[in-house]
């Protein structure tokens, strides 16, 4: 009986949690968007509209909706590991590869840069920086537990970085024509600058089959450094925790999150084949819905009131990062 209150505790916040990601899914069947954007859009308007029912003291809806925010999204990102095929990096010559892991390291440190010339919180900027150079919302979700960044800001970098995305599809085609790359070219620049694999494959079958090909395999290549970027970013959150008296007091450790572990494995056994590809299918897309619930708990524990505060300097931080971005994938194409 006891066993059971313990878990009871938690059940209305998750399942207003996966009535918000049903509705975005829903809405998404008919617009084309990011279904985590949305669900983080659907979530904080339902949060906020019923303020007191999900962040009041009394609430009986915050201790579920907080863990499908943390624990249940840890769950989905170690799932997230099935998608990782690192034999994929053998269709990629070591030039691509350059341009590739040249790109991640310059948007990410970019990011920081301009965010602290516009005086944006810090971890939003490396969020930003993550979610541009990387993959989108999974390399924001996959670090943002390890860099301890708030909800709000895990909410506002999915949506701006998704929002870049979103308009790349259609500006990225177009600069690859008028720069006058080829189409293995426009495949690589598309692949190298668009944030999720979808945003990606479709701006590079808009220009051609080839160029959608490299699009996709480029992509992939970027999704495949989110394994090391997270072990640098554990290895650096160690070395601060070592740095700080106060952590020494209380005695505590630093060390590899369970979930990333689990993510890692997950990637070798797709790496491997292990697995048949029907069962990997279906992992993936479990990973997936997980996902969206638990954009869906980001959601409904943002406040707008933090939003205003923060939204319009992160718009312009995103802004002019996505443009550098774009402009220095164009460079490293043309001089390689």
């Amino acid at each position: 009986m006891l066993k059971m209150s313990k878990y009871k505790k938690y059940t209305r916040g998750l399942l207003a949690s996966i009535l918000v990601a049903i509705i975005a899914v829903f809405i998404t069947s008919f617009i084309s968007f990011s279904t985590a954007t949305v669900a983080i859009i659907v979530g904080m308007l339902v949060g906020n509209v019923f303020y007191n029912t999900f962040h009041g003291d009394g609430s009986h809806f915050k201790v579920g909706v907080k863990w499908a925010e943390k624990d249940l999204l840890m769950f989905a990102i170690a799932l997230m590991g099935i998608n990782l095929n690192f034999t994929m990096l053998a269709n990629l010559g070591f030039q691509t590869i350059l341009i590739i892991i040249a790109g991640m390291i310059f948007t990410i440190f970019m990011g920081m840069f301009i965010g602290k010339l516009f005086k944006l919180n810090p971890k939003l900027s490396l969020m930003i920086g993550i979610g541009n150079g990387v993959c989108g919302s999974s390399a924001i979700a996959a670090t943002s537990g390890i860099a301890k960044v708030q909800s709000n800001d895990i909410g506002v970098s999915i949506a701006l970085v998704n929002l870049m995305g979103t308009i790349g599809i259609f500006l990225a085609p177009f600069l690859a024509h008028s720069l006058g790359f080829t189409d293995i070219q426009a495949g690589v620049f598309t692949g190298n600058t668009l944030q999720a694999v979808g945003q990606a494959v479709a701006a590079g079958f808009s220009i051609s089959d080839e160029a959608g090909h490299y699009a996709t395999v480029v992509k992939m290549g970027r999704v495949l450094l989110l394994v090391p970027l997270v072990l640098i970013l554990i290895y650096i959150a160690k070395k601060e925790h070592i740095q700080s008296d106060e952590e020494i007091d209380k005695k505590a450790k630093v060390g590899v999150p369970s979930f990333i572990l689990w993510f890692i494995g997950f990637s070798i056994v797709a790496s491997l084949g292990l697995l048949p590809k029907e069962v990997e299918a279906f992992i993936s897309s479990f990973s997936y819905y997980i996902t969206i619930i638990a954009m869906s708990a980001i959601g409904l524990m943002i406040h707008f009131g933090t939003i205003v505060k923060t939204a319009g300097t992160a718009f312009k931080v995103s802004s002019l990062l996505f443009a550098m971005q774009l402009i220095f994938s164009a460079l490293l194409i043309g001089m390689l």
